[in-house]
């Protein structure tokens, strides 16, 4: 059974940084490793993804230029470095695998889910 385990979600100030982990059972490689959030009343939406072998990654526009995904593949671990952070990316943050080599922004795509981990900027 594949397990992804996210951590790294807290409590910040509007402008301030968290890096987000997510330690897979999975070797990488064949997967895209995506992040997702959801806030209250929302819909999940696609925030970053990183595909595997080649390295290509997605950004939302809502994240770009703030929001850094990496990842160790030694370590089976995806990282989502989030910085200059603001009240609205207050959500629960999910990582999710997804057999292929093409990043998507669609929850639908993706096979495996995490139990995510809860990120809330204070204005």
């Amino acid at each position: 059974e594949v397990q992804l385990v996210e951590s790294g979600g807290g409590l910040v100030q509007a402008g301030g940084s968290l890096r987000l982990s997510c330690v897979a059972s999975l070797t990488f490689a064949g997967y895209a490793i995506g992040w997702f959030r959801q806030a209250p009343g929302k819909e999940r939406e696609g925030v970053s993804c990183i595909a595997s072998p080649d390295g290509s990654t997605y950004y939302a526009d809502s994240v770009k230029g703030r929001f850094t995904i990496s990842n160790n593949n030694a370590k089976n671990t995806v990282y989502l470095q989030m910085n200059s952070l603001n009240p609205e990316d207050t959500a629960v943050y999910y990582c999710a695998a997804e057999l292929g080599s093409l990043c998507s922004d669609s929850p639908a795509e993706y096979d495996y889910w995490g139990q995510g981990t809860q990120v809330t900027v204070s204005s």
